[in-house]
């Protein structure tokens, strides 16, 4: 018996690995956005202060160990077998859950998930307890830590609501003041700013850190509980005093000083929070195991009531958890993933939108732009000039076409880390295992917000992805207590082979999820997408729609040759997938047609003249993808009624179209592909060969309806897939014919 419990903690701390690695990969979004979406230092700086707050926090983290050991569930009321069949389905659960939303790039709760994985398994083996008693489910009651629980689960609610609001006042207060040319006020107000944001998060930081680290005497920690408010002046005055020093002698930014403070800071408040949520399970297991190696008892005997008591986690653990973070945090793609979508949804700019809006954000946005113009009407002008004049951005933010253009300037970042940091703080002082990720990303919506970063012409994409983000959080926890359930009575009743298979099901999604993850990553990274400032000369243009012309064409081929072959074997899924994949390919024209604004404002004065033709070119491409499309809906709509198979002549006939089409297609690709732009007037010259072949088999099939056709249906897809062939090869010659001619012109310039 002893081996197959110290096989269980095996399994649960190779799963607390795995746990950290998808738990930090989630959890970067928390500390790093601010610091890469203003690009006030760069990457490799940020990834050192990071990696050392993550260090430091670690060791900070003990005191929170309790939630996973008797937070949410009594533990006097279970036994030991018990007790570990709950936190082997809690890991289990939380390792899926995360990676899950990892690969979705969607940041999540790790606390939440940890928090109602513990009381789903709880309730789970509770219930099943009761049931095998032939007692009341009424009892289960007994078993739960009612009153903490709901201490918890209520902190976290209203932690959404607080950080969003104190992060929307916060930052509105500090735009009044500074304004968006903040560089003129800083020399007067800067160093206030300074010594209130850098004094807020080094008190609430190490007055935490204190409070977990058992070597600092008690008679140090009275001390400055007992001085708190003398303490917090004098820090006041002294970081205001070097804030000033800062700007005036070391010509130092002092909101890139407090980008970087407030960096480390939350860092080391994410891992001094959040590092119960990937070992706190785990090592609360070898605690539960220790008791019952030195009580003597048999595992179904022994009442886990040792659990309750104040028990120290070693300090080489909690620097263990701390080194494998910060590895994470180098070389995870997973949370770069993550973090870019906490970026994409607070950036001040315009750009391709990730999100699509939905029902209630266009009501949410209709009804707050009727508030606030009823607001507006309400105060008097010269105060709603002077606010708006605070809000008005300079010349060069709204002209600046660089690639790494920043999100957002230092002024919202330094807001968000420095409220961020001193909200959790907080909560970590309450031994409230607050969410990191609710609080942070609901400050920068919030700021965001303050700060008008969501306009008419962004605002129903924003909120529909602060929704969709909001929403994943609730089905956090409805998915983990569910799952955590179900696992906990699985391993309840099937032992070590519901044990081995669930592990080896664990380690087969998140193998295949990183494959998935690394597949999808590296076809990014092929595409060559549009961004603002790419495309700046002729040279760029022609570049640049060529590439985007091989690609469609090369999707277009792929699927017009597969769409004819599954109609012709009538397969219906296969069809359903060729219309996915086509749904896919508009909506990368898509994206492109979305950036003719940034394009057309990035081009050089003396490329103006190639708006034009990008606009006729991004409209052949919608015309040559509308058509491909149409041919894959009206097959998949043709096997899905279960209509009759088209004629044995029929396919023939469209697999002889087929062939054609790939070649021309093949030597369209190679031609763009090696950039042998002369081969265009001879593959033109294949047109009428083409034109006149769909024509000749629209005849056949005419002929055949006067003499042997006997199939409406059949006929109707016959004739809109050669009616669409005709159309594709059309705007394929326009698109071609179009690109010559801007290559020739474009040669001549040059």
């Amino acid at each position: 018996m002893e081996t197959f419990y110290i096989i269980v903690l095996v399994i649960l701390f190779a799963l607390a690995i795995t746990d950290l690695v998808v738990g930090v990969s989630n959890d970067a979004v928390n500390f790093l956005n601010s610091a890469i979406g203003s690009k006030a230092i760069s990457l490799k700086t940020i990834m050192i202060v990071a990696s050392i707050g993550v260090a430091v926090g670690a060791i900070f983290s003990s005191g929170l160990m309790e939630v996973a050991r008797k937070g949410i569930f009594d533990p006097s009321q279970f036994y030991f077998d018990e007790i570990m069949i709950i936190f082997l389905a809690v890991m289990i659960t939380d390792v899926l859950l995360l990676d899950f939303f990892n690969s979705l790039g969607l940041p999540t709760s790790t606390t939440v998930s940890i928090v109602f994985e513990l009381l789903g398994a709880a309730v789970s083996v509770a219930a099943i307890k009761l049931y095998e008693q032939s007692q009341s489910f009424d009892l289960v009651y007994n078993y739960i830590n009612t009153a903490k629980a709901l201490e918890i689960i209520m902190g976290i609610l209203l932690s959404v609501l607080i950080a969003f609001t104190v992060g929307a006042i916060v930052q509105y207060l500090s735009r009044l003041v500074f304004s968006f040319q903040f560089e003129r006020k800083m020399k007067y107000v800067g160093s206030v700013f300074g010594g209130v944001s850098i004094t807020a998060i080094t008190y609430f930081i190490f007055i935490k850190g204190m409070k977990s680290i058992s070597f600092i005497p008690g008679s140090v920690k009275d001390f400055v509980n007992d001085q708190t408010l003398i303490i917090i002046g004098i820090s006041f005055l002294f970081w205001t005093l070097v804030s000033q020093l800062m700007m005036s002698f070391f010509k130092i930014n002092i909101l890139r000083a407090i980008i970087v403070i407030g960096t480390f800071a939350l860092a080391l408040a994410f891992a001094g929070n959040d590092l119960v949520n990937f070992i706190g399970v785990p090592i609360a297991a070898w605690q539960s195991y220790d008791i019952w190696m030195a009580s003597g008892q048999a595992p179904g005997q022994l009442d886990m009531i040792g659990l309750a008591g104040a028990v120290q986690t070693p300090e080489v653990l909690l620097i263990g958890a701390g080194a494998i973070m910060v590895i994470t945090l180098w070389f995870s793609s997973k949370a770069r993933a993550v973090v870019d979508t906490g970026i994409n949804l607070s950036r001040q700019g315009d750009g391709a939108e990730r999100f699509e809006p939905n029902s209630l954000s266009r009501v949410i946005v209709r009804y707050s732009v009727i508030i606030s113009n009823s607001i507006t009407h309400i105060l008097p002008n010269r105060v709603t000039s002077s606010i708006e004049s605070k809000f008005q951005k300079p010349k060069e933010l709204l002209n600046d076409r660089r690639i790494d253009a920043p999100a957002f300037d230092m002024v919202r970042a330094s807001v968000n880390l420095v409220v961020a940091s001193i909200l959790i703080s907080i909560g970590t002082n309450l031994k409230l295992p607050l969410s990191t990720t609710y609080v942070t990303f609901m400050v920068a919506m919030g700021t965001s917000l303050a700060d008008r970063a969501w306009d008419r012409e962004s605002a129903v994409y924003r909120v529909a992805g602060v929704i969709n983000v909001v929403g994943g959080w609730f089905v956090t926890a409805l998915v983990a207590f569910v799952a955590a359930a179900i696992f906990a009575m699985v391993i309840w009743y099937g032992g070590m082979v519901a044990i081995s298979l669930l592990v080896g099901l664990a380690v087969f999604l998140i193998v295949r999820g990183a494959i998935l993850h690394n597949r999808k990553k590296r076809l990014e990274q092929s595409k060559k997408r549009f961004n603002r400032s790419d495309i700046i000369t002729i040279n760029e243009i022609t570049q640049e729609t060529s590439q985007n012309v091989s690609n469609v064409i090369k999707g277009i081929n792929k699927r017009y040759s597969k769409v004819i072959n599954h109609l012709g074997y009538h397969d219906l899924s296969k069809l359903k997938k060729d219309k996915k994949r086509l749904n896919e390919l508009d909506g990368e024209v898509e994206e492109l047609k979305d950036n003719v604004f940034y394009f057309i404002k990035s081009l050089e004065d003396n490329s103006v003249e190639a708006s034009k033709f990008y606009i006729l070119f991004l409209d052949y491409l919608q015309d040559m993808v509308q058509s491909i499309g149409l041919i894959a809906q009206s097959s998949y709509k043709h096997v899905n009624n279960n209509h009759k198979n088209l004629k044995f002549n029929q396919i023939r006939d469209l697999k002889s179209v087929d062939r054609d089409m790939q070649v021309l297609f093949d030597d369209i690709i190679e031609t763009f592909d090696s950039h042998s732009f002369e081969n265009i007037n001879r593959i033109l010259e294949e047109k009428q060969k083409l034109m006149d072949k769909v024509s000749e088999l629209i005849q056949k099939q005419i002929n055949r309806i006067r003499t042997s056709e006997t199939s409406p249906k059949n006929t109707k897809l016959y004739f809109g897939i050669l009616l669409e062939t005709k159309d594709l090869i059309s705007a394929t010659m326009n698109l071609l014919q179009l690109f010559d001619d801007y290559y020739q012109d474009a040669k001549r310039e040059l």
